[in-house]
């Protein structure tokens, strides 16, 4: 069980990291900006490779959250791919999940190009978990199919697309208009 500090100290530091990224993270402004400073970083942490490691699972604990709240209840009448999707996006395009989100492209990016460092398996693991719960959002037989499956890919690749626009632009009507479009395209017409 970790120590009532280095709760604190992972917390403040992801509060940090939420406003200011992980690129260029540097442990000296980090403690200072948290009441703390790097030795005691990296005596909790083990290394910067360690805290950066704590503050992924951090973030993936959000995210996890989020997921979960999405999750639809009850596997007999699932409310379907296009509702959970729609749920999705309105949870993605508030203005107050912007910073959480940049860290999360932050780390999807850094997970593709370090695959074998810290960042290894970020990416993977959060495709996983978004797989799975837009596949609860899908009736049985359609959710164990190859046109399930693929469908939930694209949905979610719609959903991670226009995600990046909007974080690129902060275009909230184009990219909401681009979501309800193909959710609103019957799976023949696309």
């Amino acid at each position: 069980m970790p120590s009532v500090r280095k709760l604190d100290l992972l917390e403040r530091s992801y509060q940090y990291v939420l406003l200011h990224g992980l690129v260029d993270l540097s442990l000296r402004p980090l403690a200072a900006a948290i009441g703390s400073s790097p030795r005691v970083l990296l005596f909790l942490f083990g290394s910067k490779d360690g805290l950066t490691r704590a503050l992924l699972d951090r973030a993936r604990a959000d995210e996890l959250a989020l997921l979960e709240r999405l999750r639809p209840a009850g596997t007999q009448h699932p409310p379907g791919l296009e509702v959970v999707a729609v749920q999705v996006w309105s949870w993605l395009s508030m203005p107050e999940h912007r910073a959480l989100l940049t860290l999360w492209v932050e780390g999807y990016a850094r997970s593709l190009a370090d695959a074998e460092g810290v960042w290894a398996d970020f990416a993977r693991a959060t495709v996983e978990d978004w797989m799975a719960v837009l596949a609860a959002a899908q009736p049985p037989a359609e959710r164990v199919s190859t046109a399930g499956r693929a469908r939930r890919t694209l949905v979610l690749a719609v959903l991670r697309g226009a995600l990046l626009d909007l974080l690129a632009t902060e275009d909230i009507e184009r990219t909401t208009a681009a979501v309800r479009q193909h959710v609103e395209t019957p799976p023949q017409r696309r």
